[in-house]
């Protein structure tokens, strides 16, 4: 990887860093149904968290080690409550969560 491509990715990490508080504020909605959906499941969570878009149900089961009919049940979840784009095949999360998003047991504005 190329010098620039990683000043650009070190500046977006800290943007990101930035910007958590009002992005939690914006998509609080899509946070808390995020979830109750996927619950204090570990299988859920690491799926939840390889729904990027770029990798295929089958993928993301194998990865996570989640069952393919509990998955399917996930997907279809989470598609009922619009946190992923349309195409179900390669799930994508339409909000994003920090990388502790399910650790956190209170909610920011506590």
């Amino acid at each position: 990887m190329s010098r620039e491509i990683e000043l650009l990715t070190e500046i977006r990490d800290l943007l990101l860093l930035l910007a958590e508080p009002a992005l939690a504020q914006r998509d609080q909605k899509f946070r808390d149904a995020l979830r109750k959906i996927v619950g204090k499941g570990q299988k859920n969570i690491a799926a939840v968290f390889l729904m990027n878009g770029s990798m295929s149900q089958a993928a993301i089961g194998k990865n996570s080690q989640i069952d393919q009919g509990q998955l399917s049940r996930l997907v279809k979840a989470l598609a009922a409550e619009s946190l992923i784009a349309p195409d179900d095949k390669h799930p994508k999360l339409v909000v994003t969560i920090p990388p502790n998003f399910f650790e956190a047991t209170v909610k920011p504005n506590e």
